[in-house]
């Protein structure tokens, strides 16, 4: 086992803890172990890189696996990329959105391909918004902080969450709301924003917030967390076109796999799974006709899942870092060969 992973102060300080850790490295050790049958290093694309947490650690423990890591934040990318110092031989930085096949593949070592052209033997997908997006107020994500609402996972490209709330319809507004929030007062809500930016377009989190305590029911608000929960996450969503890029990067990234790849994907919002879980089931499926007495040729299974349905965080996981409450996992292996 290699050194333990170093501890950079702004990791350390934006409370980031990885979810579900040691289940990862354990999901990702066949594949290391086949690839060192094989005489080869293994490579793994984290494509929600972050902070570098799970790469840290996976290349702590793994001696010969090499780690292509991708996030389309800048700073969160310079400093991932600073705490994976120790690990620079093994480990590449990427800027680009976790969907952007051609620079990702671009980036893989040379080695890194099979017959079908470049492949890769792992990918790790932790869907949703890092630990350091969360905890500095300037970013705008936070409904707790009062800040511009900006909410761009890629501070240098694209409208801000303030520039949707000012330009979009009351039923677009409404729309996001009701489908990326679950929010059921998204309609009563958008036209609150489109009466009050006639006057005084909303800039700010404090300013937004303040609309939902005076739009939202007192009785709702007893039962239903924080107002500026379910609202917040649909317009961080729509800002960076989340679900978008999870429905390119599912099949992108299986269809990079090589035989007996894994692909780890961590969902935490239901939207997110359902897409997760329908490619998956699709994949894992046999392709022969119904009602025929045998597996034509070609036609089995692409994957096999290596998770049952979808992994929870355990209570104790939960009780150390309350953001795995609700991440959904799941895994599976490629288990037929890739066609040229």
């Amino acid at each position: 086992m290699a050194e333990e992973p170093d501890a950079d102060r702004a990791a350390a300080r934006s409370g980031h803890i990885p979810v579900f850790l040691d289940r990862t490295i354990e999901l990702f050790r066949p594949i290391v172990e086949s690839a060192a049958a094989e005489g080869r290093s293994p490579v793994i694309v984290d494509g929600t890189l972050g902070l570098g947490g799970h790469t840290s650690h996976l290349l702590a423990e793994f001696d010969d696996l090499r780690v292509v890591g991708v996030d389309r934040d800048p700073e969160a990318l310079e400093i991932a990329t600073r705490r994976l110092t120790a690990y620079r031989d093994r480990f590449t930085p990427v800027h680009a959105r976790f969907d952007d096949f051609d620079l990702i593949a671009d980036s893989l070592p040379a080695d890194a391909r099979d017959e079908a052209g470049p492949a890769i033997d792992g990918v790790l997908l932790d869907f949703g918004v890092s630990s350091m997006q969360l905890d500095v107020a300037e970013r705008g994500f936070a409904y707790s902080v009062d800040s511009p609402l900006d909410m761009r996972m890629d501070p240098t490209t694209g409208p801000t969450a303030a520039d949707i709330l000012a330009d979009y319809t009351r039923d677009d507004l409404a729309r996001i709301f009701r489908v990326y929030g679950e929010e059921r007062f998204a309609r009563q809500i958008a036209s609150a924003i489109v009466r009050r930016r006639e006057t005084d377009p909303i800039s700010s989190s404090a300013q937004l917030v303040e609309l939902l305590y005076d739009t939202i029911p007192q009785g709702a608000r007893r039962t239903g967390g924080h107002p500026g929960k379910r609202v917040f996450q649909a317009l961080r969503i729509e800002v960076n076109a989340e679900l978008e890029a999870v429905e390119n990067a599912v099949p992108g990234y299986l269809d990079l796999l090589r035989g007996d790849g894994r692909a780890v994907f961590m969902a935490y919002h239901s939207l997110e799974d359902k897409i997760v879980k329908r490619e998956l089931t699709t994949r894992t499926a046999s392709r022969t006709p119904a009602g025929l007495p045998v597996e034509l040729p070609g036609h089995g299974p692409e994957f096999e899942a290596v998770t049952r349905g979808a992994e929870k965080a355990s209570q104790s996981e939960i009780d150390h870092n309350p953001r795995s409450a609700s991440v959904r996992v799941r895994c599976v292996r490629r288990i037929d060969g890739r066609t040229p």
